[in-house]
């Protein structure tokens, strides 16, 4: 499935390249991951074989919970295995809250995949920094599968996340398998936390200033809240990273998926179809204003 956007002078006018671009693919739900007490990841399959959806890291999918509503959510699984659709849910509105509330054998409507995803072809050869914050290691959890995937076309790879207690903590066995590697650095940081807990307490930013390398030959990927990404931002700039070495996963701006109803417009770019994930050089004199 695949669809793209004309313009025409400043109007952005969907052209549907497949006639089954908008209608939603019924897909089964296998099982449920509980997360955390709000969130849940949703494994997928399509009734037939032939509607699965082929994906790239960051990329995203509409979500159809029939009778309620439809939702852009990331897709948070391996894309080396499309059979298995994977997406990693909180509950923050009626759309999301009606799909986590789903029991095994449910169906959900699927249209995807949609928008520009993680630059793993231009990371090739360099270091990789992922950074993410929440809910946003689930837009990260595919491309760190591809760089696991083909560790050797990467030099150095890091990833440092940030949750808000313990608790908040998702992918626990992923990262429990992710630290055991000597080829892969995994840093987790809380907020706040009790004496139980043995690792790093603070922002993800404080995190950054460990990073050795070079920076020239580094790519940095974050997704989180906007604010955990504005200091990011500043803090890889202090570091050394370019503008146009920073890559951004902006998909909280999206709503309808196709950029028609303009609710993703963050000041030139339409986050539905340029994005999600942008370079910070492209959205730099917007990305610091609090108002857009």
């Amino acid at each position: 499935m695949s669809g793209y956007i004309q313009t025409i002078g400043r109007i952005e006018a969907v052209t549907v390249a497949d006639t089954n671009l908008m209608v939603p693919v019924p897909f089964q739900l296998r099982r449920r991951v509980r997360e955390t007490a709000d969130t849940v990841t949703l494994e997928m399959a399509p009734q037939e074989p032939r509607q699965r959806i082929d994906f790239s890291p960051g990329q995203f999918n509409m979500l159809y919970a029939f009778g309620v509503g439809e939702v852009p959510i990331s897709i948070s699984g391996d894309p080396a295995r499309p059979e298995t659709l994977m997406h990693t849910i909180r509950a923050v509105g009626a759309v999301s809250t009606a799909l986590l509330r789903l029991k095994k054998g449910a169906m959900v409507g699927v249209r995807g995949a949609f928008g520009t995803g993680w630059p793993v072809n231009e990371a090739n050869g360099k270091d990789v920094v992922l950074i993410g914050g929440g809910i946003g290691l689930a837009p990260l959890r595919p491309v760190i599968y591809h760089l696991l995937s083909n560790r050797k076309a990467f030099d150095k790879v890091t990833l440092l996340w940030g949750a808000r207690t313990p608790r908040d903590i998702i992918f626990r066995r992923h990262l429990e398998r992710w630290r055991c590697r000597k080829d892969f650095q995994v840093d987790v940081t809380v907020d706040a936390a009790g004496g139980d807990w043995q690792e790093h307490v603070g922002v993800v930013t404080r995190l950054i200033p460990r990073l050795t390398g070079d920076p020239t030959q580094t790519i940095a990927m974050i997704c989180g809240p906007e604010a955990m990404m504005r200091f990011t931002v500043w803090e890889l700039l202090q570091w050394g990273l370019t503008p146009d070495r920073i890559f951004l996963s902006l998909e909280r701006n999206m709503k309808c998926g196709t950029g028609v109803c303009g609710h993703c417009q963050f000041g030139p770019v339409f986050v539905c179809t340029e994005g999600p994930v942008v370079t910070y050089a492209r959205i730099k004199s917007w990305f610091q204003r609090r108002e857009v």
